[in-house]
Parts: structure tokens; sequence; C-alpha cells
């Protein structure tokens, strides 16, 4: 017994020590391994900064050779503008005016002359209102509808003809309104030259059910029927009329896209803010407060709003006018009265300009002048 209690505690010192070993082994074998691992990553690192390095100078290389192809490539582009001989048209029921392209180089036109187009509902005949003349693609809308020909006598009668069945269709119309009891008004009437199609111009304030309308009137006519609504402003240049300047309408004589204009327009460059004066034949502002916007609102950078204290050599005063494209301006100066000054010798802070055009005057005045903006 006494031998077995022995040898009991030596077994049990051989397995710590064994353990012991085995730990150390394991434990020097996993330090040895991330060494390893730590050093293949920092290898692979410096390789990719190597490789990317490479990469970016052969791109920056690559950059500088292609630099003067692409500027070449640019310059033959700019060199290849393409030109083309256009002949302006005018259509006399809507007045709008297009570019058509002239194919046949020997045919002369003159301003006045009938020709027959292609147009995208078929062919129709105008009006030519200048001579033919090269453009470059930047000054036309592409692609372009070609001139076909010159319109014969027979065209020509046929044409007037169509005028005026156009103007009975006109009569017509106007009585089945009535009997729909619709709130449209019509404006006008005409046919496509090869007759397949009838085109009502009215002008109402919002949307109508005119269903039952065409139904009549394909029943009288026999034909394909369309109710184009439209403008105020396109009605004018139907129609037709003379200005406050005394001329004809600018939009039947020479405006083919109406752009916006705006009571501010008006304001800036100082005119009286009357709906009667401010106002064209349509209702709406005059189309000619646009025409010399961009010279007023440039200098207007420069001045400061009316009613707005300012200092000047002779003391501060108040804006009683302004004059930007004079560049002077009239201030009221306490003990010297109105006098004039250039704008180069007042000082002003601009933000107070703004906030002084900013404000509105009357909400309800401001809400009647709004109407007027109104396409």
């Amino acid at each position: 017994m006494n031998e077995i209690k022995e040898n009991k505690p030596n077994h049990k010192k051989f397995n710590k020590n064994s353990n012991k070993k085995f730990n150390k082994k394991f434990d020097k074998n996993t330090n040895k391994k991330p060494k390893i691992n730590i050093e293949n990553k920092e290898i692979k690192e410096n390789k990719k900064t190597d490789e990317n390095k490479i990469e970016k100078n052969i791109s920056k290389t690559n950059i500088k050779k292609i630099e003067p192809l692409i500027k070449e490539e640019t310059s033959k582009e700019k060199h290849e503008e393409k030109f083309f001989k256009v002949l302006g048209i005018i259509f006399e029921i809507t007045r709008k005016r297009y570019y058509f392209e002239v194919i046949d180089e020997k045919e002369t036109y003159k301003k006045g002359d009938k020709v027959i187009v292609d147009t995208i509902r078929g062919q129709e005949i105008g009006t030519v209102y200048n001579t033919p003349m090269t453009l470059s693609e930047k000054h036309l809308v592409l692609p372009l509808k070609p001139v076909l020909k010159k319109a014969t006598e027979e065209e020509i009668q046929k044409y007037y003809q169509l005028k005026e069945e156009a103007k009975y269709a006109y009569e017509v119309g106007k009585e089945k309104i009535k009997k729909h009891e619709l709130p449209m008004k019509l404006i006008n009437t005409e046919f496509t030259f090869d007759k397949t199609k009838l085109i009502f111009y009215f002008t109402a304030e919002g949307r109508i059910d005119f269903r039952d309308l065409v139904k009549d009137l394909a029943n009288i006519f026999k034909l394909r029927i369309e109710l184009r609504q439209i403008g105020v402003r396109d009605e004018a240049r139907i129609l037709g009329d003379i200005g406050v300047c005394g001329k004809e309408l600018c939009c039947r004589t020479f405006i083919n896209k109406f752009n916006s204009v705006s009571i501010k327009m008006a304001r800036d460059q100082g005119l009286v803010i009357n709906p009667t004066k401010i106002s064209g034949v349509c209702g709406r502002l005059l189309c000619c407060i646009n025409y010399e916007y961009s010279q007023y609102e440039k200098a207007l950078r420069n001045f400061p709003a009316v009613n707005q204290y300012v200092k000047t050599n002779k003391g501060d005063g108040k804006v009683i006018s302004i004059n930007p494209l004079n560049e002077f301006l009239y201030v009221d100066v306490p003990n010297q009265g109105i006098t004039k000054f250039d704008i180069h010798e007042i000082k002003f802070s601009r933000k107070e300009t703004k906030k002084i055009q900013n404000e509105t005057p009357n909400k309800h005045e401001e809400q009647h002048l709004n109407l007027l903006e109104k396409e």
C-alpha cells in the first residue's frame, strides 16, 4: 500500500511537467505563425502601393498623350459645323414662322411667294417672308423639313377656295357652340391643304367637354375635326390689331415665341403701374417690356431703391428717382432740396435695397396685377 501511495504523486508530477512542455512548444509555434502572416501582409501592401504608383504614372503619361488628341478632335468638331440653306415661311392663320431647308438650289424664291412645304400635318402651303440664307445648326431646330416646290396657280386657287370654305365652317361652328351652350369663344377655322382635317381654334377659361359638339361637326363636314384651345396672346396674334405705339402688334409681325413678362420688369424700368397703360390688346402685360429689361437689370445692381436713405457729399438724403441707364439719381437732402448726383458720388446699404424691393405695396393691388402676368 505504501508503494502505491508513493507512485501516485510521481505520476501527477510527470503529467504537469509534460503539459508545461507541451504548452511552451505550442506557445512558441503560435507566436511564430502570426509573425510570418504580418510579414506577408506587409509585403503584399508594399506590392499594392508599388503597383498603384506604377498605374498612376502610366495614367498620367497616357493623359498627357491623349490630351492633344482630344483637343484636336474638339477643334475638328468645331470646324466641321454644319450649315444649311433655309427659307423663312409664315403660315397665314396661326402667323407662326418656321425655317425650311431649300433642296432645289436652282429654284429662286422671293418674298411673298407661295410654296408647298412638308410639315407634321402633311403638305401645307405657306408664304415666304424672307429670301434664302445660310445658317449654322446652332441657330436652327433640327431636323429641318424641306421646301418641296413653288405653288402653281391651280394650288394657289385651291388654297383660296379652302379659305372661303373655312369661313362657312366658322359660322356653322358658332351656331353649334350656341346650341350646346358651351362657354368658349371661337377664333378661327382652317382646313389642311389636303382637306383631310378641319381645325377650330377657340379660347376658354378652363377645360370644356365638347364631345357632343365634335360629333355634330363631324356629321356635317364628314371630316376629321380638331378643336384646339389657344391662349389670349395667340388670339391677338391670329386676329391682329394696332398696338399702343400705333404699329401692328409685335406678335403678328415678328414674335414667334412668347417670353414671360412680369410686373417686376415694369417696376424696375420706372413705368407707371397702371393696368391700362402696361397691358396690351390681349389684356396681358406688353411684350415690349421685356425688350430692354436685361440692360436695366445689369444697371440696377449698382443703384439704391427709391425711398431709400443714402449718404452724399452734402449730407444724408432720401432717393426720389433713379435713372439707371444714364447712371444718375435725384436725392432729397435736408436744407439743400432735390439735387442730382452721379451714382459714384453716393454710398448706400445693399441689404436695405433688397428689403425695400421685396416689400409688397398692397396685397389687393398685387393680386389684381398678377392677373396680367398670366399667359
